[in-house]
């Protein structure tokens, strides 16, 4: 799947948070932080990767439909469906 120019900076962006996060998450661990506040950093990586998983699959809808890649066969309503479970 290709994703759109413009949405891969803001994907990219989402990524970098999260990484950003999950390095704070693993120093919170390293650190014996409270729980609730690891689980609450941990939360927010979680979403992060969520949205940019959803950005990335919404970018790539159309082109998802019209042609797939390098000329295999359009994915399917299944295909696309399974997709976006993954990320649920």
């Amino acid at each position: 799947m290709q994703v759109d120019e413009e949405a891969v900076g803001a994907v990219l962006n989402r990524l970098r948070r999260a990484q950003g996060q999950l390095t704070g998450v693993i120093a919170m661990i390293e650190a014996g932080r409270d729980c609730k506040d690891v689980v609450t950093q941990l939360a927010a990586v979680s979403r992060a990767l969520d949205r940019a998983g959803f950005k990335i699959l919404a970018s790539g809808m159309r082109q998802c439909l019209a042609s797939g890649e390098e000329g295999a066969p359009p994915m399917t309503e299944a295909e696309l469906e399974k997709l976006f479970l993954t990320l649920a």
